[in-house]
């Protein structure tokens, strides 16, 4: 029987171990989930032996000689076919769970204070006893390794061994079973080797029984080895301490699972690390990109600028030197008395003059500077593509034991990225945008994807000529009313005066139409290129979430583990 204070224990340790295990389901880790379930399970269950071993070492018949009665079928050849849980009942009773596993309950004893679980071989290839045999590891409180007394060597029970061992840290004890069929000198041999054996794979000091069940079911009581197990039994499990070691057990095996989840939150922090350095290393690139591209502009607006003051200081100083007295007055009577052009005439040739060599000069930069920007912008998307082709920032293996769900949803966003990315890069109307460049409806979308940058340069090519057209439009009407306006070469200052005031008007506008076609374009390929992310970027932002609030309830999980370890005495 409990008492109260072991009785509050377990009642508090029940209930972390709930928390734990609705932990293992919100972070999805399946195997985690199962295992702290069955651990849930049975820890209402007396202290369980779970008996291990290979086929025909001799484990059903340790059973029946330990409980004093045939409960395990034994024959020559392998008879234990299912997993058998033996536990005390008022009457013999056996419940088939599933094809795999039967409960076996008996008037006997011993099975008050423990439960005995006698499993295949673990060289069994009977499908699913291994899987259904290491569901049982975890929830045991102490494993008994059965080993055939004549070769406790075979790898596949020392290969079973590591998982019980190393991986949930359980109580083993050996028994070298059929000790009878061997010389007594040759079972000291095989003891001392086990004994090495085991040491060498980290167990301190292996408690080893050697027994003969044969002996035992004989009468041969003191051959058989076995009141040197009973005895183990009686002074580390039966007498009222079983209760309280099964609770410990729990708390050993429930805090192993804790570490292994901090395991996997590391794992996924350091993932998250990763992806978030990736991610980051993307918009870097972007933004060097963008400041490259808008360099680019730049050079090219200032091109085009210089190009249009030289020919607009060309045409003011024609003007000027058209507009002096003695120069207006010859016009003046030559367009009266004879066919050459009148003032008026001179003034219309000086219009279209500038807007004719103004177009060319334009035009000529522009054919040099806007290649060179288009290139630009699509190498930004280019070596996007590259970096998402060639990311090698995966912490986490696609067949991960602790992280399949996040490790598949994962490689899910990122195979999406990289096909998104590359339908983006094949299709030419990426670099286009009709509500960007509305002027530019000649420009056709369907361009085969190998001339991206020949498509950018059209698009900027249309669009910029038409800015500076209205631009350029807009002042050749200006100095046309100027123009009309003249009366006399008495007026020519300020005539000249309102040409330039009215060029750099000019200037002004079409400077700022083309830092803000140009810089908008840049900007819009930019975001276009950044939208790819966005699945990527909620994943970080709900990954970054759930880490921190799994980390919350990790923390919360070991204080109440830290409190309950402290609280729980054994006696």
């Amino acid at each position: 029987m409990l008492n109260h204070r072991t009785q509050a224990l377990r009642v508090r340790i029940e209930d972390t171990i709930k928390d734990l295990h609705d932990l293992t389901q919100a972070i999805g880790h399946k195997a985690l989930a199962t295992t702290v379930g069955e651990l849930r399970n049975r820890m209402s269950e007396p202290y369980m032996f779970v008996i291990v071993g290979e086929v025909k070492a001799g484990k059903s018949s340790f059973v029946n000689a330990l409980l004093e009665q045939e409960i395990c079928a034994v024959a020559p050849q392998p008879m234990t076919d299912t997993i058998q849980q033996i536990l005390f009942g008022e009457q013999p009773e056996t419940v088939v769970v599933n094809p795999y596993l039967k409960k076996i309950f008996l008037p006997a004893d011993i099975l008050r204070d423990i439960a005995i679980v006698d499993t295949p071989g673990t060289n069994s290839i009977v499908e699913r006893h291994q899987e259904i045999t290491e569901g049982f590891i975890p929830a045991s409180d102490l494993v008994i390794f059965v080993f055939e007394a004549k070769n406790p060597y075979r790898q596949s029970a020392w290969d079973f061994f590591q998982f019980i061992h190393a991986d949930w840290h359980k109580k083993i004890i050996f028994v070298l079973q059929q000790k009878d069929l061997l010389p007594a000198e040759d079972l000291a041999v095989n003891e001392r080797g086990l004994y090495d054996f085991a040491q060498k794979r980290g167990l301190n000091e292996p408690v080893i029984f050697a027994t003969s069940a044969k002996a035992e079911q004989e009468g041969r009581f003191d051959e058989s080895g076995f009141s040197a197990v009973r005895d183990y039994i009686r002074s580390h499990v039966t007498g009222g301490r079983g209760a309280a070691l099964k609770l410990q057990n729990n708390l050993t095996t429930a805090r192993g699972i804790l570490a292994r989840i901090r395991q996997d939150l590391d794992t996924r922090a350091e993932q998250f690390r990763a992806d978030g350095a990736f991610r980051a290393d993307v918009q870097q690139t972007l933004d060097h990109q963008e400041a490259k591209s808008n360099h680019q502009s730049r050079v090219l607006i200032e091109n085009l600028l210089n190009g249009y003051d030289r020919i607009t200081k060309q045409i003011g100083d024609e003007l000027g030197d058209g507009l002096s007295f003695p120069v207006l007055l010859r016009r003046s009577f030559l367009g009266i008395f004879s066919k050459q052009a009148s003032i008026k005439d001179w003034l219309d040739d000086l219009a279209k003059k500038l807007e004719t060599n103004l177009n060319a000069e334009l035009k000529s930069k522009l054919s040099d500077g806007v290649v060179d920007l288009a290139d630009s912008v699509q190498q930004m998307a280019k070596m996007i593509d590259l970096k998402i082709k060639t990311s090698t920032n995966s912490v986490v293996k696609s067949d991960s034991y602790i992280f399949e769900d996040i490790s598949d949803k994962r490689a899910s966003v990122l195979k999406d990225l990289q096909e998104a990315f590359g339908r983006f890069m094949s299709r030419a109307e990426s670099f286009s945008d009709a509500r960007l460049f509305p002027e530019n409806t000649s420009v056709s979308p369907n361009i085969a994807a190998g001339s991206g940058v020949a498509v950018i340069g059209i698009i900027l090519a249309a669009v910029t000529q038409t800015a500076v057209f209205d631009i350029t439009g807009g002042v050749l009407t200006g100095v046309g009313l100027l123009f009309a306006g003249i009366t006399a070469g008495l007026q020519r200052r300020k005539i000249v005066g309102g040409y330039f005031a009215e060029i750099e008007q000019g200037r002004r506008r079409m400077e700022t139409a083309l830092l803000d076609k140009l810089g908008g374009y840049v900007r819009t390929i930019k975001s276009r290129i950044a939208d790819n992310f966005a699945d990527l970027d909620a994943m970080l932002a709900n990954e970054e979430k759930q880490i921190a609030h799994f980390d919350a309830q990790y923390e919360a999980l070991r204080s109440r583990f830290d409190a309950l370890e402290n609280e729980l005495e054994i006696k």
